[in-house]
């Protein structure tokens, strides 16, 4: 897979809840074979400010008048993300990709857990998108604030089976997605996890208490200046040394890092 610089054509942009927007790109040469769990670095205009590119996890793949499309999801929390979400369309933006590894589902795997704190449910959807066409069952699990950060359930695939917990337990159920993934992980052969780091500390917790050793992938979310491994800005410390998130991952074993 060759990762490209590229220019990318705004297509369409939409508030899918408060704060938090898609757009959709036509730029083949920074999604073409990339995979669910990967990623592009975004500059929205040209010039210097921002200065510094933003990563941003694919969210959806789509294919029009033969050329494949991409989506990124992502709630306006800055400049870059405001410029983003006010670009027109037909502009575009400088981007890089697609850069780091990708979720990994093991052949096996029939069962499949995915759990998602805030916009870390991007890429999950991505892998959804993907994975329903192999004779997989799919449970994803989403944690939020309050339900109007909750991600859209009218948006997913409907053989995906969607389960919410929001803090304030104005939506689904009273307290954290952890407290979700503790009650699915035995169902699982397979769980996937993108998210804060708070929420992988507590899910690790939960895979120590449940006893049996099981895998589970998480995207780890840091601040990345380059995408590429030239900075060594992201550094995950994990039981096998230092690493790279934006060469080495994003994607790590749960326990290789917490």
């Amino acid at each position: 897979m060759t990762v490209q610089q590229a220019e990318a054509e705004v297509l369409e942009t939409e508030e899918i809840y408060p704060g938090t927007f898609v757009t959709w790109y036509a730029g083949e040469a920074v999604c073409r074979g990339a995979q669910p769990g990967q990623f592009v670095m975004v500059q929205p205009v040209e010039g210097m400010d921002p200065f510094l590119p933003r990563a941003f996890s694919f969210y959806r793949f789509r294919e029009r008048g033969g050329e494949r499309q991409f989506a990124l999801l992502y709630t306006v929390i800055g400049e870059a993300t405001t410029l983003m979400a006010s670009q027109p369309v037909g502009a575009v933006s400088r981007m890089t990709g697609p850069l780091g590894r990708g979720f990994e589902v093991r052949r096996g795997a029939r069962n499949l857990l995915l759990v998602g704190g805030g916009v870390g449910v991007a890429p999950l959807v991505a892998l959804a998108d993907e994975q329903l066409g192999r004779g997989r069952t799919l449970v994803l699990c989403v944690g939020a604030r309050a339900a109007e950060g909750v991600f859209p359930a009218e948006l997913l695939p409907p053989e995906v089976e969607y389960a919410v917990a929001t803090e304030d337990g104005a939506m689904g159920r009273r307290g954290l997605v952890t407290d979700l993934f503790a009650e699915y992980l035995p169902w699982a052969d397979q769980s996937l996890a993108c998210g804060p780091t708070p929420m992988f500390r507590s899910m690790a917790s939960v895979v120590r208490a449940d006893g049996m050793g099981r895998s589970v992938q998480v995207l780890m979310e840091t601040e990345m200046a380059c995408g590429t491994g030239i900075c060594y800005g992201c550094a995950v410390f994990t039981k096998r040394g230092v690493r790279l998130c934006c060469r080495d991952g994003p994607r790590f074993e749960l326990l290789d890092v917490f």
